[in-house]
């Protein structure tokens, strides 16, 4: 199959390296990568192609990288690391809003949505890319949380509110959508998906209880 692992080197996500040089390749083998699973698509990577397009040697993408599949996991890696600006409108319910609003912008725009569509899809094609993208998720949960954390402070949630189950429970309608089903995903899906979400969270339903408390 186009874009499998090369023979000798099984599938891995490789460790993260040092700033200079070794950033720099980074960087540009995860442009290259992201430029080429956007336009060819997961069957039609390879870690040639990807050699020529960053001008980094193909020797190196396999020592470091071992893989397609190494290549889109550590695509993914790199997108947990970039910083996401939380709302912060001091209702739960907005912020939650605003948060399904940029994943169904981002998802739904002709020139950026392309990308995360292609990488999330190659993603979900191997181990190494599957768990990288179980990680970028909870890293994004983990981040997005303190809209969560803010309301319980502001006495809007019940103490002790799982926030990041909160935004899971929010953009999960969308991701079904996206990558499941098939289903149109409109501004009023990601709006409905936000406040239901919203309604949970104040009844106390992502909150411990007497028979599940915290740990």
């Amino acid at each position: 199959m186009t874009g499998a692992a090369h023979p000798e080197q099984p599938p891995h996500t490789p460790t993260p390296r040092p700033g200079g040089r070794s950033a720099r390749v980074r960087a540009d083998v995860v442009a290259a990568t992201l430029a080429e699973v956007t336009e060819k698509g997961y069957d039609g990577l390879t870690v040639e192609a990807v050699a020529i397009r960053s001008g980094v040697h193909k020797a190196t993408l396999y020592r470091r990288w071992g893989s397609v599949d190494g290549l889109v996991a550590d695509a993914l890696t790199a997108s947990a690391d970039q910083p996401w600006p939380l709302p912060d409108t001091g209702d739960l319910r907005q912020d939650l809003r605003r948060i399904t609003q940029e994943v169904f912008g981002v998802f739904t725009d002709p020139e950026l949505g392309p990308t995360p569509t292609a990488l999330i899809s190659a993603a979900q094609r191997s181990d190494a890319g599957a768990a990288a993208l179980r990680d970028f998720f909870a890293a994004r949960h983990r981040q997005a949380a303190e809209v969560a954390e803010r309301a319980i402070t502001r006495g809007e949630l019940p103490v002790g509110t799982d926030g990041a189950e909160v935004v899971r429970a929010a953009t999960a309608p969308l991701y079904y959508r996206l990558f499941v089903s098939g289903e149109p995903l409109d501004a009023r899906s990601a709006e409905r998906a936000a406040d239901a979400a919203a309604l949970a969270a104040r009844a106390g339903l992502f909150a411990p209880t007497e028979e599940h408390p915290i740990e």
